[in-house]
């Protein structure tokens, strides 16, 4: 058993409000740097960058997750992470019959651009990825567990697409496993105000839409690895986010 420290929530040059410079290639090799072990890669409402982070990740020794920041119909933000990248494609392809096709204006908005493993652009997508989804917060973990991923509200502690914020509260249902902060320490403070939140696991991610966002390594999980494969230490992760319990 040994810790790897984790990134869970990490956008690329694919989300609209993501800077050009994240990309796939970029976001490993700075990964790297702030000694990070897994990291997943979660663009607004899309995974079409997550081909190209794997390819990355493996030139990097950075053990990939393929994931998404759903924008759900209340326009509250969760994190969808999948064990394989096969699993994160085929949502991409369910969450884009229930996007809201708005065209992106890229002078407001900035680029959507799509990347190959080396960084190449090779495609731009049209429709504003931001933009809420018709997927409801109830719908949101069995239309992601069905497709055997797992889901959590994003970022409970800031105000914007925040659960709470959104809401006035951290709701019961749906039975949430994780609740993701920005800032960790504030955990105990937000279950004391809402009850729900008591035994989930708490996740700390920087959300970094810029390379200088991405954070040195601080969180950890401390897993399984004999012997050794990027797939056994990816499935021992994702069995602790299914329990919801560290």
């Amino acid at each position: 058993m040994n810790k790897y420290y984790y990134d869970l929530h990490l956008h690329s040059c694919l989300s609209p409000c993501g800077d050009n410079e994240m990309t796939p290639g970029n976001i490993a090799g700075m990964a790297t740097l702030c000694g990070l072990n897994i990291v997943a890669l979660t663009d607004h409402n899309t995974a079409k960058n997550c081909p190209a982070f794997f390819e990355a990740a493996k030139r990097n020794g950075i053990i990939p997750v393929a994931g998404m920041e759903l924008t759900t119909a209340e326009d509250i933000h969760v994190v969808c992470l999948f064990e394989t990248l096969a699993e994160a494609m085929d949502f991409d392809k369910a969450v884009g019959e229930r996007r809201v096709l708005i065209p992106n204006r890229v002078e407001i908005f900035g680029d959507q651009l799509v990347c190959d493993g080396e960084d190449n652009v090779i495609a731009t997508e049209e429709h504003l990825l931001s933009n809420a989804t018709t997927i409801s917060l109830d719908e949101a973990l069995k239309f992601t567990e069905s497709r055997g991923g797992v889901c959590y509200p994003a970022h409970i502690d800031r105000e914007a697409n925040g659960v709470i914020c959104t809401l006035g509260t951290f709701p019961d249902y749906p039975p949430f496993k994780c609740a993701e902060l920005h800032d960790i320490e504030k955990f105990d403070e937000l279950a004391n105000q809402y009850p729900a939140l008591r035994g989930k696991l708490a996740l700390e991610c920087s959300d970094a839409h810029y390379l200088w966002n991405m954070r040195d390594k601080s969180c950890y999980f401390e897993l399984e690895d004999e012997p050794y494969s990027s797939e056994l230490v990816r499935h021992n992760l994702f069995e602790i986010l299914r329990r919801g319990a560290k």
